[in-house]
């Protein structure tokens, strides 16, 4: 089998191996790496996953990217490692279904990516002696991820951006808390203002011997674990040949690369219902045709989803015969026509959010929280319009205690709060506030030098 190589999506940095892309976090060129192919599962190979864990899929999946980087006994040792949670998959009604990514340490689907990344990134690292400073930018769930993934490795310090007044009281504590070689950086801004600082910092070159990677979904490692829990909810509600709806809520769009590359690989993915907050560039884009990102992003409960540019797109745009910058500047318009054949993007308002909320409670007795429930909107919007599908798979991204001011009012339920989270209250923070100016980070980051 040919090794995968990666190439930056700006088409101007050389390619590398998996282990390249993953330790280089951004191409030179500022462009995302992309996988220069998608290798494929034929289709009897997925119908076997119903019988196997969530380790086990996750090692088909993977591997065919990994190679022989990681021997196969080790890259099994990671996995099993990496994913030892359970991962429900609800009916809710007739065929439709709601797949909990929220049981991990930090619970919200993040750890699915940030928990194989650490354990590669720890790895490689070892092998080489050398150390690195990952460096990300957090809308909500990213950070507690993966401070929580990478806290406590000797070769590794983690610097986190968050801005300051839109994440969640408990979200906040997730990621400062823990202390040691994580750091947490309270940003006066917004989520897009801490993105553009992570990236003005891997092209700076007054940082160039600091050995910044990052751990967003603009790193290849993030990205591709996203893929397996497509294969893993297929496997769970499709019957042999079956093409399953998928409903994806999206801020800055790894969720939904991931799913596109696991269809690419051979997954039957009838449509994917792409659901938005009112952040809406990516749905009008697909309305339209142009693309226009939304400064400053707009501030909607699903918190997560504030991005007014979307990082992925870049990877998306590529997808589909496209090109765009790391500003949203379109080089090359991809084939819209495609994107439309794949994709149903919606966005959904707070208010919107909040009655899917109470109904879905209401009706069923499934508690969302604002981001599943922004996916589950946007899959009855899709079925509405188009008629019934079944199966249909809506992911829920984080434990509904991260958000318990909004599901009491609107359910009148306390959301029963997790062990890992209902230590956070007895825990000291540890922040670091600065502005939304470059210069702030950059000071902060010289005195790892």
């Amino acid at each position: 089998m040919k090794k995968i190589l990666f190439c930056s999506t700006n088409g101007h940095s050389e390619k590398v191996d998996f282990k390249g892309a993953l330790l280089k976090g951004q191409a030179p060129d500022k462009g995302l790496y992309m996988p220069e192919s998608i290798p494929s599962i034929p289709l009897e190979r997925v119908n076997l996953f119903s019988k196997m864990s969530y380790p086990e899929i996750a090692y088909e999946v993977i591997l065919p990217f990994i190679d022989d980087l990681v021997p196969g006994v080790e890259l099994q040792t990671m996995l099993s490692d990496a994913y030892n949670f359970e991962v429900p998959v609800e009916k809710v009604y007739d065929g439709k279904y709601v797949v909990r990514l929220d049981r991990g340490p930090t619970c919200s689907f993040k750890d699915f990516a940030a928990r194989l990344m650490g354990r590669l990134f720890q790895y490689f690292l070892s092998q080489e002696g050398k150390s690195i400073i990952i460096l990300t930018a957090t809308s909500g769930d990213t950070g507690s991820a993966v401070a929580d993934a990478f806290y406590g490795f000797d070769n590794i310090r983690v610097v986190v951006l968050f801005p300051r007044n839109e994440v969640t009281d408990r979200q906040r504590r997730q990621m400062t808390t823990l202390g040691g070689n994580v750091h947490t950086l309270a940003v006066d801004g917004k989520f897009d203002d801490c993105q553009a600082m992570v990236k003005q910092a891997f092209s700076d070159p007054d940082l160039r011997d600091l050995s910044l990677s990052s751990a967003n979904s603009i790193n290849i490692g993030r990205l591709l674990p996203q893929t397996i829990y497509y294969f893993y909810a297929f496997s769970r509600v499709a019957r042999d040949g079956e093409e399953v709806v998928v409903s994806v809520p999206s801020g800055n769009f790894g969720d939904l690369m991931g799913g596109l590359i696991a269809m690419k690989m051979g997954l039957p993915i009838h449509k994917f219902v792409v659901a938005t907050n009112e952040n809406a560039e990516f749905p009008e884009f697909m309305r339209t045709g142009r693309y226009e990102p939304i400064r400053p992003s707009k501030n909607c409960i699903s918190n997560a989803m504030n991005v007014g540019h979307p990082s992925n797109l870049a990877r998306i745009f590529a997808f589909y015969g496209g090109q765009m910058d790391e500003n949203g500047r379109v080089g090359k318009q991809p084939d819209i026509n495609s994107m439309r054949e794949d994709l149903y993007a919606v966005s959904i308002t707070d208010e919107e959010t909040r009655r899917t909320i109470k109904q879905s409670y209401e009706r069923y007795r499934i508690l969302l929280e604002p981001h599943g429930a922004v996916g589950w909107a946007g899959l009855m919007r899709y079925l509405d319009t188009f008629g019934d599908w079944s199966p249909c798979i809506s992911l829920e991204t984080a434990d509904p205690a991260k958000f318990p001011d909004e599901i009491i009012s609107l359910t009148g339920v306390n959301p029963p709060l997790p062990k890992a989270m209902a230590k956070l209250n007895d825990l000291n923070e540890h922040i670091i506030e600065i502005s939304g100016n470059y210069e702030d980070l950059k000071s902060f980051l010289k005195q790892f030098a």
